[in-house]
């Protein structure tokens, strides 16, 4: 069978690659906006029609970036209306608002076609990954509903959808599951484009194309209608859908007649006598067909049948499918319904059933919600049930509900992986390139051998710094079951953190192999390893490897990017392909990858390749390993009880073991603040080392941490004399500090390595030094002391450089990069707000960063206050942070109430100074938490009778309302400009007292570095893949032109002092202010590095790239331009010390020369406007 295929062209690619590739050939217009995990379908179409790929209608394919998905569907319907055929990717929450448009697409028979990777709609949390939830809230819009299960579906049944479209009139929403779907990679015949365009009813596009408005033969549609027809109209258009069945029939037979493969609308699978059903759809089809292959084997009559189409529900090819023998049906949904009696599947299931008059039983069951695993003893469970005397009925699967028991017991593992695959499975830090490593590696072994592969990569929430888990599979027969590998041939840990944390070597096979990255040798391993780990290995005779990849980076030049030098030794070790043949893949998709960064970087990288066989060292085991004691785990019962009962099991990756019981008392997401400390990650290389000798005690390095990990401390004498042996301090400078020694104390468990604070340093001599993180262990303890040192009033102004520095920051420890440019800012806000703060905060990579379960880098100050923080979606923080402002003042306003009536029904003199104090200080945030902290004390103290005395019941009881609330939304640039911009605007039009912080990282920083209208022009970013061709869009000036606004630009780097200052003003200004700051991103390629995050802020302002100002409407002068006569000369080095430029010129030199000179004079022409509003409200330069 394999070498049949092999004639074919085979590809290894993902789903979201398929799905992409098929929908190329019948699109002329794609719509599109970013929403994981569907963005690579557009950004695949992007880039192939730059490179000037074309359709089956000889022409690239027009592409358009939208500022929503309800705004890429709109589009997608005008150019359907105009006779187009137009696609469009999505998922999620931008489904959904795809929804009124849909009804318009379906109700006017347009063949418009979405491709979604279905993902969970944001409820009591937001989850990126995979199941129905999205999906099926559109099943009532009138877009048939078609669904792949493996990346060769897609392949196949992608154009299905667009070839039914077309003849039959009913726009296609074609869909598979995200993650585990959408970016598993797999070797799949690609369909030839001559074989569908072979199929395309010609006759069919042709008619959609003149029916479609023109002047010369001009119609209108959409009218206005009333009862007395809008009925029969609605039911006019049934034919259309009683067709489609038997129209995606036919097409998949024809595909069946192309491919060999046999598709239909419902596939049957198992004993054709079977008793026991599964009804399914979506990536649990290999596994379930997998499952009933075992259980028949061992004597059960078991089958399962697959949907395909499921909008329409054709009943006649449902039960035409059914086997007469069923007697018990269990439907499982990848859903949750609330309230309803069954989940869609189930629903319909039900009503097919009950319209045959066939004497089935059907049971519900939920599965696999946010693409949480699905094994053969889940489905084996299911059946299970199902020939129980008495069933469960809307059962649940792969979990423990011990609350409501709707969960079924499930046995012990069994193995029905394909004999004779070899299965691996890695272990990396996000951002380290382990996950692009891998996925080249089983590229290269899909493409260069007769293998069938198998490729899958686990993710958490963190920006990077996080675990990902990388599962190949590789094999002779196909490999059919989407689930993890838990049972390896060989495991690589590419972080030696992990090796004390996580069970790792326990998921290798007996005789199987392991690498283990890290900086000791072979006899320093017995000191570091865990005993458990020695054990296992002896025990099950695991052969051992062991590299030092970051010595290796390093020398390189690499850094910490060690993918190269381990995807070498895998490649080494595992011996799947003659090993100089993969040696020359490595380096053919090192070039691929890196070629646009430059060539000494694919020299590093070349090099790598070399070093990564050369300096593998074997171990050899000692026999006493395997007659160790393994370590008992010790849980410190003093832990709060969020950290003991959910984050330990889950930062311990043992989260899929919680029982529901877990979260009761959690329902509504609801979690504590300040669980980041607990982490303690340590998955730096290198962390900075204080010499106080050198040390300046200007604050600089904890300013531009973005992982608060970096700290300054007052000491007290009593405490310096009883601090632990190393705790080093010197006097502390300034006025007010004279009691005080100081100290600048890192955490090294907490700190990323990312360098900022090294590199802001002004020391001649470097303060700040980086050293092995190995070598700070003696900083731990001096940490854990420091933090608990006196908090002493700060004897400096807050709003200043180095006195903000000298307040706890209530943001520390967060999923964000390292060297993030966002988070130091909204750290500083922190440091000056935090302990009155409500935050509204967009979807984006603040979200990621701020709110990764069950990492809450939001903590709270000695008082037990901190930042209060939510959100509701991407698109909607604007409306949502002005409802939250709402809510705040009336509450306020209430309790003031009550506190007038108080004073005017007279209190004693200390009382009613008190409540003066309280309202003169009414709007003043410098002073509101004093006045109403001793407003309390007053009313606590008073002995009052009657009303009075409930009165002052009341307001204690709402004491939480009586300061006044520094109310802030935030996100980037994607939920400013774009998205969200309509509701910003109106926001700032509304004049409520709101503050708004902009990071303009210039990109979708969360989704993968899309282009947004704060892009420059020829800057390169997905959706814009040859630079984009018009300029940034001016937010700062459109909030001036209301006049009412404060307004500022800010770059840290760049101006400390600015920074500070800007963000003091717009807090303190009674009306909207927005804030926008420049914040350098990963995506950026800065070539430096993220750890000249800040330099490059400062270099973006010098050179006139970016430009410092603020607009303050209360202020004598209003317009200040804080930036100095920038040096244009430079302008072309910044741009060329990016990759997000550099590439541009590389791939295209005379377009990168008019667009960068196009970007040059923009900035001229911006810093020009101004200077005019310099002399317009005047103050001259």
């Amino acid at each position: 069978m394999m070498e049949e295929k092999q004639k074919k062209l085979m590809k290894t690619m993902d789903g979201n690659e398929a799905a992409a590739y098929v929908s190329y050939a019948f699109t002329e217009v794609a719509t599109i906006y970013p929403i994981t995990p569907s963005s690579p379908m557009a950004e695949h179409v992007d880039a192939w029609s730059a490179a000037g790929k074309k359709n089956l209608f000889g022409q690239r394919v027009k592409l358009v970036e939208m500022q929503s998905e309800a705004g890429a569907c709109g589009a997608m319907h005008g150019a359907l209306e105009s006779g187009a055929l137009a696609t469009s990717y999505t998922a999620s929450q931008g489904l959904l608002l795809m929804i009124p448009p849909m009804y318009r697409i379906s109700g006017q028979l347009h063949p418009g076609v979405l491709h979604v990777s279905a993902r969970s709609v944001g409820t009591h949390a937001f989850s990126i990954f995979g199941e129905h939830s999205d999906v099926m809230a559109t099943r009532q819009t009138g877009f048939a509903m078609l669904c792949s299960s493996t990346v060769q579906e897609i392949m196949d049944l992608a154009g299905v959808a667009h070839l039914a479209a077309i003849k039959g009139r009913v726009p296609f929403l074609h869909f598979f599951d995200g993650f585990r779907t959408s970016h598993e990679i797999q070797k799949v015949e690609v369909m030839d484009y001559a074989d569908l365009d072979r199929l395309l009813d010609r006759d069919a596009l042709d008619a959609f194309r003149k029916r479609s408005l023109n002047p010369e033969r001009p119609v209108q549609r959409s009218t206005v209608q009333n009862p007395d027809v809008y009925f029969q109209y609605r039911e006019a258009a049934n034919p259309y859908y009683e067709a489609i069945p038997e129209i995606v029939e036919n097409y998949m037979g024809e595909i069946n007649k192309i491919t060999g493969r046999d598709y239909h609308l419902f596939n049957y699978y198992g004993c054709p006598d079977a008793e026991e059903v599964i009804i399914a759809m979506g990536s649990v089809d290999g596994v379930i067909r997998e499952t009933v292959d075992y259980l028949n084997a061992h004597g059960r009559k078991t089958g399962y049948l697959q949907v395909h189409l499921y909008r329409p529900f054709s009943i006649k090819h449902f039960l035409s499918a059914i086997p007469e023998t069923v007697k018990r049906i269990a439907v499982m949904d990848r859903t949750k319904e609330p309230g309803s009696l069954g989940e869609p599947l189930y629903l319909d299931v039900c009503s097919a059933i009950a319209e045959s008059g066939r004497n089935i039983r059907v049971y519900a069951g939920r599965y696999g919600l946010s693409i949480k695993d699905v094994t053969a003893n889940q489905i084996e469970a299911v059946f299970n049930n199902l020939e129980a005397e008495e069933p469960k009925n809307h059962f649940t699967v792969g979990i423990n509900d011990d609350v409501t028991h709707h969960s079924l017991a499930v046995g012990a593992p069994i193995d029905v992986v394909a004999e004779g695959t070899i299965s691996c499975k890695f272990w990396g830090l996000g951002s380290d390139g382990t996950v692009g490593a891998n996925k080249n590696s089983i590229k290269i072994i899909g493409d260069h051998t007769d293998m069938y592969v198998q490729a899958y990569f686990e993710y958490d929430t963190k920006k990077s710094g996080g675990v990902t888990r990388s599962h190949l599979r590789f094999g002779h027969k196909p490999i059919r079951g989407s689930y993890l590998v838990s049972h390896a041939d060989f495991v690589a840990c590419h972080n030696q953190s992990y090796i004390q944390k996580y069970d790792i070597v326990q998921e290798c096979k007996p005789g199987g192999t392991f690498l283990l990255n890290c900086i000791w040798n072979e006899d320093e391993l017995d000191k570091h390893l865990p005993a458990s780990v020695k054990r296992y290995i002896a025990e099950n005779h695991i052969k051992f490897y062991i590299i030092n990849a970051v010595k290796i980076g390093k020398e390189i030049g690499l850094g910490n990017r060690t993918n190269a030098v381990l995807q070498s030794a895998f490649f080494k070790l595992a011996n799947v392909i003659p090993f100089d043949d993969a040696v020359e893949y490595m380096k053919k998709a090192i070039l691929k990858s890196y070629g646009k960064k430059g060539e000494k970087v694919v020299n590093m990288n070349y090099q790598a390749v070399d070093c990564g066989y050369q300096r593998l060292v074997e171990v050899k085991v000692p026999e006493e390993w395997a007659s160790l004691e393994p370590e008992t785990a010790k849980v410190d019962e003093n832990l709060p009880e969020f950290v003991k009962n959910l984050m330990l099991p889950i930062n311990s990756l043992k989260g899929d073991s919680l029982p529901v019981s877990a979260f009761t008392g959690r329902e509504d997401g609801t979690v504590p603040l300040g669980t980041s400390k607990y982490e303690k990650r340590g998955t730096a290389v290198d962390v900075p080392e204080w010499d106080p000798d050198k040390c300046l005690q200007c604050n600089q390095c904890s300013y531009v941490c973005p992982h608060a990990a970096v700290r300054p401390f007052l000491v007290s004498a009593a405490e310096a004399e009883n601090a632990p042996e190393g705790f080093k301090t010197k006097k502390a400078t300034g006025k007010g500090l004279e009691e005080y020694t100081y100290r600048i104390q890192v955490s090294p468990l907490d700190c990323l390595g990312c360098g900022a604070c090294v590199q802001v340093c002004p020391a001649k001599e470097k303060a700040l030094t980086m050293k092995p993180l190995d070598s700070q262990a003696a900083e731990i303890e001096n940490w854990n002391y420091a933090v608990k040192l006196s908090k002493k009033k700060n004897p400096l102004a807050k709003n200043t450089v180095k006195g903000s520095q000298f307040e706890t920051p209530l943001l520390e420890f967060s999923g964000a990069c390292a060297g993030c440019g966002e988070t130091p800012y909204a750290k500083l806000m922190t440091q000056m707000f935090g302990d009155r703060m409500v935050i509204a905060n967009a979807t984006g990579c603040t979200q990621a960063w701020g709110a990764a379960l069950p990492c809450v880098p939001y903590t709270t100050n000695e008082k037990g206050f901190g930042p209060a923080f939510s959100n509701s979606l991407f698109e909607n923080n604007a409306e949502f942070s002005l409802g939250m402002c709402l809510a705040v003042t009336q509450q306020r306003e209430r309790v003031a109430g009550v506190v007038k009536e108080l004073k005017e029904n007279s209190v004693d003199a200390s009382l009613s100074a008190a409540i003066d104090a309280w309202f003169d200080a009414y709007n003043d945030g410098d002073k509101t938490m004093e006045v109403s902290e001793n407003l309390v004390k007053a009313l606590e103290a008073a002995e009052l009778t009657g009303e009075q005395a409930d009165r002052k019941a009341d307001i204690l009881n709402n004491k939480e309302h009586l300061s006044k609330k520094s109310m802030w939304m935030y996100g980037g640039d994607g939920w400013a400009y774009d998205i969200g911009f309509g509701g910003l605007d109106h926001v700032l039009a509304s004049g409520t007292d709101v503050n708004i912080l902009v990071v303009d990282t210039e990109v979708y920083s969360n989704t993968g570095g899309q282009a947004s209208k704060s892009t420059p022009t020829g800057a390169v970013a997905q959706f814009a893949a040859g630079g984009k061709e018009v300029k940034k869009k001016d937010m700062a000036s459109i909030a001036m032109s209301y006049g009412y606004v404060y307004v500022a630009q800010i770059s840290m780097g760049a101006d400390f002092n600015q920074t500070v200052k800007a963000i003091a003003e717009a807090e303190a200004y009674p009306g909207p202010s927005l804030i926008i700051a420049y914040a350098p991103c990963i995506n950026h390629g800065i070539k430096k590095g993220m750890a000249k995050a800040q330099t490059e802020e400062e270099l973006a302002v010098k050179c006139g790239y970016w430009h410092n100002f603020r607009f303050n409407p209360a202020a004598d002068k209003k317009f200040a331009l804080d930036s100095k006569t920038p040096d244009m000369e430079n302008y072309m080095d910044f741009l060329n010390g990016e990759v997000r430029y550099n590439s541009l010129q590389r791939q295209n030199p005379e377009k990168a020369a008019r667009l960068f000179a196009k970007n040059e004079s923009e900035a001229k022409a911006r810093y020009a406007y101004l200077n005019k509003l310099v002399a317009m409200y005047g103050e001259e330069e």
